[in-house]
């Protein structure tokens, strides 16, 4: 059993806050979600989650002109180098306050940092001979209060500094004589955002009360006279490069000296937004300089699109109730990318044909549950808002939400079919979703109202089970008629996890009552065992073969039962392995709290030879079953911006009175103090300001047995094996070498090559042997195959299966070795099902792609057909008809013979 498993994708997260961003080329979007950076591929339209992490929240991304480098920056003022090629961070910095805005140049040469009241210069990484990344070559002055936005002129000459204090400044990268800094004014409220226009030092500035002034410069870019004319000049460059920096203050009340050949600025139009009554403030804007395209967003969630000078109104759209935290261009300006940070919302709008190009929302509070579809492909969750979502895990995008349910979900699953998944919700009801026809097709209820907590579906899919937790029974349905058929009473606590038995049909049920009961589903439905454990329970799993039961108790240990005998074969002593953080307002240390140390989920590999526990912790831990020792544990999460992170608490954050987290800091934009209510974990829900706690709330190992995926506070996580950079040989001996094995392939022994290639395991090597041999020779080599190496390649067969173009090649490799092999391979089935279901999701993909591909060109070829009858020569209306059915009947039968060919 392996357990190299890295992070892999976030799924369910597409934007918290900070500024969106898009790629040079236009076609991929940048979007923080967390501590973490996901770029969104639009025409390929999947979603990637980049491996690197942030201390806390980022609050601000800036991307290099050539899309090679960004910058993140966090909450804390923390900064990370990210080289987006390789993927891995290059360097940290950190710039000891909170940091509202970063902008690189458009050559690329220099970025700017708006910290405080102050704008920092600084040079672009590469750009100077230096081992530090970060090179302050300016400071600038001037603001009173917080500076809030930067824009570059197009020669990277200027760059403009909006602020909190109504102001507006413009200064020099470079040292120009006739300017160095200029003060703008004119607005009543604080500035969101100023823009250049193209090649030109006009400028454009938004502020909150939805004002937009224009400003005319007296001055071109050409204009700039640089600073190297005088002799005093030339003295005061050189005292200013003996310092560490150069520092740039600027004064709003310059004297009648200063202003003699400077540059000036006269304001030709004032516009404002708030028209028709809706008086709301801007929240974001962007500025395309070669269409003229002005979008700005409200806080309504309302958002338009101007062409600019003349300020004509092209569009107007309400996308959501929250309001607009960022907005972002592509280069071509045809699309245009929102983020609403209230609901966790991203879009991204094609304004000339009005349609959305991504429109995707997670789950608005907490993930609860998740479950894998069979074939692995998909991944079914439920969440504290009521939503059931269905992934994709190839793409990483929800493809269906359904919001029938009223309350929390508590537990969902899929059948074994893989076409209906099961949800459970607080509300009393049980509900069971069609993914082909996408409806709510079965409900179900009890006698009386009651609140369920967990699910289980038998193998066959024709019996549902739920356990309430306020009635403390077990209540059993019939999925093909609805009807409830039995309730199982015996419990005397809260029902907190059920369980079928893969290969019998045996139900396992947990409560807080410190017992397992097992009830046989063909004895009607009687208890056959009790098992006693000496603590509540909250999880019980069955081993995918059926022979062992794994149960997860409150007083942090995991113990494993045989449920034919009854009897506890082993036990796992896991309430150190957790290792629960102190939490912020928590009056005693984490190692002596006792809230929370306990798993709540459980699941088993699909080989069972490994079990997934967590709860409530940051930590994921990996038992091996037979060993019964910790394998590997896994840190969720590393985000600081979250409660329960740290194992002791900063004494700088404590006061004579208690933690400095009593107070409120305020509500963020509005700058007043929301006072949270007495009592709520969650905080007020009006001000939404209240600090999530970490924690694991589901896990499930997908069927393919090369990944599992987690239900935390922050979304839902992937880890997966990455076997490309591991060397990890199988029976390796002196004489298995490269070299040996293109000997072999010279030679034509292809059945030794093939055998040394998978012993060296090298995916390579082992492709180029495979595709060496000719197609007439695979059943020969396949029969003389041992039978130690067909699950080996079995596996390599359906990772190359779903990324190779040689498909057809590749089946009938897989093909022989399942119709030569069969049998023996049925004799163990049970160790071969991850290979099985890695095989049986590839050819789904390429089966769902294939058949649309095929069904669209039927449908355009029966069209086609159609119409050039209608354009053909008059006929009978009698001998039209039956042409044309005679002509439809011939080529369905043709196209049906090309599919079954295919």
């Amino acid at each position: 059993m392996k357990f190299s498993y890295r992070f892999s994708n976030l799924l369910g997260a597409f934007y918290r806050r900070g500024n969106l961003n898009f790629t040079p080329d236009g076609n991929s979007l940048i979007s923080p979600v967390g501590n973490r950076l996901t770029v969104f591929h639009l025409k390929n339209n999947n979603a990637e989650t980049l491996p690197m992490a942030s201390r806390c929240n980022i609050s601000c991304v800036a991307l290099s002109p050539d899309g090679s480098l960004a910058i993140l920056v966090d909450e804390e003022g923390a900064a990370l180098l990210v080289s987006l090629v390789t993927k891995s961070v290059l360097n940290h910095f950190l710039f000891h306050q909170p940091v509202h805005s970063v902008r690189f140049s458009p050559d690329g040469r220099k970025f700017v940092v708006c910290k405080g009241s102050i704008a920092l210069l600084y040079h672009a990484p590469g750009k100077k001979r230096e081992y530090n990344a970060f090179v302050l070559d300016k400071t600038f002055y001037g603001p009173y209060d917080e500076t809030s936005c930067i824009d570059w002129t197009d020669d990277s000459k200027c760059f403009a500094v909006g602020s909190k204090d109504m102001s507006t400044w413009v200064f020099g990268a470079e040292r120009w004589q006739n300017l160095i800094y200029y003060s703008l004014g004119g607005h009543k409220d604080a500035i969101t955002s100023c823009f250049f226009e193209e090649n030109s030092l006009d400028l454009y500035t938004l502020s909150v009360d939805a004002t937009l002034c224009t400003w005319q410069c007296d001055t071109e870019l050409a204009g700039l006279i640089p600073r190297h004319e005088s002799k005093k000049c030339r003295e005061m460059d050189t005292e200013a490069d003996e310092g560490q920096n150069e520092e740039v203050r600027g004064s709003a009340n310059p004297s009648p000296e200063e202003k003699t050949g400077r540059v000036q600025y006269k304001k030709t139009g004032r516009h404002f937004f708030n028209k028709e009554g809706d008086f709301t403030n801007l929240t974001s804007a962007a500025f395309h300089k070669k269409l003229h395209l002005l979008v700005t967003g409200f806080a309504s969630g309302i958002f338009h699109i101007h062409e600019v000078p003349e300020l004509s109104l092209i569009h107007s759209l309400s996308i959501s109730d929250q309001k607009i935290s960022s907005i972002t261009i592509n280069n071509t300006g045809e699309w245009i990318a929102f983020g609403c940070s209230g609901l966790g919302q991203l879009l991204v709008w094609e304004w000339q044909s009005e349609s959305y190009v991504l429109k995707q929302q997670g789950h608005f509070n907490n993930m609860v549950s998740l479950s894998y579809s069979p074939d692995g492909q998909h991944i079914v969750t439920g969440g504290e808002d009521g939503k059931v979502k269905v992934w994709d895990t190839n793409s990483g995008f929800c493809f269906v939400t359904f919001t029938d349910h009223t309350s929390c979900i508590t537990a969902v699953t899929f059948t074994t079919s893989g076409q209906v998944v099961l949800s459970a919700s607080l509300d009393g009801t049980v509900r069971a979703f069609s993914l082909l026809r996408y409806r709510n097709f079965r409900t179900f209820t009890s006698p009386r109202p009651t609140q369920f907590s967990c699910l289980a579906v038998d193998g066959s899919g024709d019996i549902v089970c739920a356990g309430a937790q306020d009635s403390y029974e077990v209540y059993v349905w019939s999925m093909q008629t609805g009807k409830l058929l039995d309730v199982l009473a015996g419990h005397t606590g809260p029902i907190s996890s059920v369980a079928f038995n893969p290969w019998r049909s045996v139900l396992a049920t947990a409560s807080w009552d410190k017992t397992v009961q097992l009830w046989d589903m063909a004895d009607s439905w009687r208890t056959t065992e009790t098992l006693n454990l000496n603590s509540d329970v909250m999880a019980v799993v069955f081993r995918p073969d059926g022979k062992e039961l794994a149960v997860a108790s409150l007083d942090g240990q995991i113990t494993f039962w045989d449920p034919e005998k009854g009897n506890q074969s082993g036990s796992i002593e896991g309430r150190h392995d957790l290792k629960m953080g102190r939490k912020e307002l928590d009056k005693v240390t984490a190692k002596h709290s006792s809230k929370g140390k306990t798993f709540t989920t459980l699941c088993y590999s699909a080989d069972g030879r490994a079990l997934l526990a967590g709860g409530l912790s940051r930590f994921v831990c990996i038992y091996h079953v037979e060993e019964q020792i910790l394998a590997k544990k896994f840190e969720i999460s590393c985000n600081h911006s979250l409660d329960a992170m740290e194992e002791f608490l900063d004494r700088r954050k404590m006061t004579e009175f208690g933690s400095v987290a009593l107070i409120d800091q305020g509500a963020g934009d509005e700058g007043g103090v929301s006072l949270s209510l007495p009592g709520v974990r969650k905080g007020d829900m009006s001000s939404r300001q209240f600090k999530p706690e970490i924690r694991v709330a589901s896990l499930r190992f997908s069927p393919t047995g090369r990944s599992w995926a987690a239900t935390s506070t922050e979304g839902l996580l992937i880890f997966s094996l990455d076997s490309s950079c591991v060397f990890d040989p199988f029976q390796l001996d002196e004489e298995v070498t490269a070299g040996a094995i293109h000997r072999m392939l010279r030679a034509g022994d292809w059945t030794h090559a093939i055998v040394m290639a998978m012993r060296l395991n090298e995916k390579l090597l082992l492709q180029e042997a495979l595709e060496c041999v000719p197609c007439t020779d695979i059943s020969v080599l396949c029969s003389s195959l041992p039978e130690l190496y067909v699950e080996r390649l079995l596996v390599f067969l359906a990772s190359q299966i779903e990324s190779s173009r040689h498909l057809q090649f590749y089946l009938m490799w897989a093909h022989q070795l399942l119709m030569l092999h069969g049998q023996n391979l049925k004799n163990r089935s049970i160790s071969l099902l991850p290979a099985i279901h890695s095989l049986q999701k590839s050819l789904q993909a390429h089966f769902t792609e294939i058949s649309k591909l095929c069904d669209w060109n039927r449908y355009n070829l029966k069209f086609a057909l159609c119409l050039s009858r209608q354009r053909g020569a008059k006929r009978a209306a009698e001998e039209s008809v039956h042409d044309s059915e005679s002509d439809m009947e011939s080529l369905d039968t043709n196209l049906g013979e090309e599919e079954m060919h295919v």
